[in-house]
């Protein structure tokens, strides 16, 4: 069921917050947990629509989980034994996404390796299993830590399959989300706290189906053109490395959202995870940003316990590509991927070695002034929308035919309506035939859309600032290279429970509603 459906706002939404609170109604029925069932029996509905073959391995991976859990946590307080039973639970949960995710490409290159014609059934990959074995795997690391607390089964197969977070993240842990279904006060109605969290809801849902789905038209035609030989112009190169680069933004950030929103309408904080990653000054502020929870489990899971930075740099820069070349992986069974995952591990190596030498100078980096944070913006910003392009293509022709275009490398051609003004740049070599019929990109509707989304992405507060004070998540967004005026200015417009934002969502909801013609996934349930 997708957040943008007819069937996921007007019924399974509404009904889900409803019995939630009829049931909260009752202390008799809190002492039974049975709004906690209720959650449990939703969020399994909500999983089982999407194909309820689904279901038996979820089903069985969290009762192995939180079996090898128990016995982590309340039986083996150390030794060998307690390690073996770490050692399993890692290899289960690995071993399953190994298997369904990433077999057919295992054999796929075993067969172009050897020769070999090995054929395997086309595995389908269940929904949600990267998100939901991560956060497995992350409770088996903190049980066998002995930081994790006694939770009862039904406690436990809410913390995996809360709907809101279940399928594409954020990537919850246990201690963030469990305790807030012990506080009382959650099982309380409050008009306010339904608003703010409708309020989000409705901010993802408009920019999932009014910016990410309308710029996808233009991406889509560019890189479909590509990959079948056409030759881009310039252009139309950078009309679909943008476009990429804006659908992935507001299409993942409008995700973001809505499970913000959803969980927030019934009471649930979820740890912050989108936070305007395209405002970033530098590729380690970029990841700080854009999927804020996967970065973390990276960091403390894999590039901790590989060393980290305890080993010296040599070793700190390879634990760094390495982190990335499994982050790439883990977003999906492609070179393509695996690539786009090494690259940002370079990027990261360059930008460490860079600070590194500005601190051996002497330089403040905190105290640098507009001109080298705008320059680090700019460079960070081209690099992540060159890196989009290997993540978003099909295979490296593709990929490497868009950045031949972007670059200059088949000529340089603008706009048409583009050449009353810039007319000027014929005497440098500047054409102006810059988008062909042969791959149908609208010019004017896509050079004003993508200036429009850029300007959003650049120059607006995300939508956890735009709630100001009432921020739903665990961590509040932080902004740190803003004005006091631009801050007290976005302070003065943020959102508040009158009249004008109750207009304002009204419309919101209009004009995504009107456009529910096109119910379309999102990007992250792919990876």
């Amino acid at each position: 069921m997708l957040f943008n459906s007819f069937e996921f706002v007007f019924l399974f939404l509404p009904i889900t917050i409803a019995v939630f609170f009829w049931l909260a109604r009752d202390e008799q029925r809190i002492k039974r947990q049975n709004p906690i069932t209720w959650l449990v029996l939703a969020s399994f509905f909500f999983y089982g629509w999407w194909n309820p073959l689904n279901l038996p391995l979820i089903i069985i991976s969290m009762l192995v989980n939180y079996g090898l859990g128990y016995l982590l946590g309340n039986v083996f307080e150390r030794g060998k034994k307690k390690k073996l039973i770490f050692i399993l639970g890692i290899i289960f949960n690995l071993g399953l996404i190994c298997y369904f995710k990433y077999a057919n490409f295992i054999v796929d290159n075993i067969n172009q390796v050897t020769g070999n014609d090995i054929i395997i059934p086309t595995i389908v990959i269940p929904l949600g299993i990267s998100f939901y074995t991560f956060q497995q795997i992350a409770y088996l690391v903190d049980a066998y830590r002995g930081e994790t607390k006694e939770y009862n089964l039904q406690q436990y197969v809410l913390f995996v399959l809360f709907f809101p977070q279940l399928i594409a993240g954020p990537i919850v842990h246990h201690k963030e989300v469990l305790p807030q279904f012990e506080n009382s006060e959650l099982y309380k109605f409050n008009k306010q706290t339904l608003a703010i969290g409708l309020s989000i809801f409705i901010a993802g849902l408009f920019k999932k189906v009014i910016f990410a789905d309308r710029i996808a038209e233009y991406s889509n035609l560019a890189f479909t053109a590509a990959s079948q030989g056409v030759d881009l112009t310039f252009s139309e190169s950078w009309v679909g490395a943008l476009g990429y680069t804006l659908q992935l933004y507001f299409d993942f950030s409008g995700y973001s959202d809505m499970a913000i929103g959803a969980a927030y309408m019934l009471g649930i904080r979820l740890p912050l995870n989108f936070n305007s990653p395209y405002k970033a000054i530098s590729i380690v502020d970029f990841w700080r940003r854009w999927h804020i929870t996967l970065s973390h489990f990276l960091r403390d899971y894999l590039y901790i316990p590989l060393g980290g930075s305890r080993k010296g740099s040599l070793r700190r820069y390879l634990n760094l590509v390495i982190t990335m070349l499994l982050g790439g992986l883990w977003h999906g069974a492609g070179w393509t991927f695996v690539f786009w995952g090494g690259l940002h591990g370079i990027y990261l190596v360059i930008n460490h070695l860079y600070r590194s030498l500005r601190q051996a100078l002497g330089h403040n980096l905190r105290n640098d002034g507009w001109l080298l944070r705008g320059l680090g913006w700019l460079t960070t910003f081209l690099a992540v929308v060159i890196s989009w392009v290997f993540f978003r293509a099909n295979n490296f022709a593709t990929a490497i035919s868009i950045l031949k275009s972007m670059f200059g490398f088949n000529g340089i051609q603008l706009a048409p309506f583009l050449e009353s003004y810039l007319g000027f740049l014929r005497n440098i070599g500047v054409g102006f035939f810059g988008f062909s019929v042969n791959v149908g990109i609208s010019q004017k509707y896509a050079t004003f859309g993508i200036l429009i989304l850029l300007f959003i992405a650049w120059c607006t507060p995300n939508t956890q600032q735009w709630m100001g004070k009432y921020n739903p998540t665990l961590t509040e967004p932080i902004e740190y290279y803003q004005s006091q005026w631009q801050r007290q200015f976005w302070q003065y417009l943020s959102w508040r429970p009158n009249t004008i934002w109750t207009i304002i969502v009204a419309g919101l909801t209009s004009l995504s509603l009107l456009c529910f013609s096109r119910v379309s996934e999102f990007l992250y349930f792919q990876f």
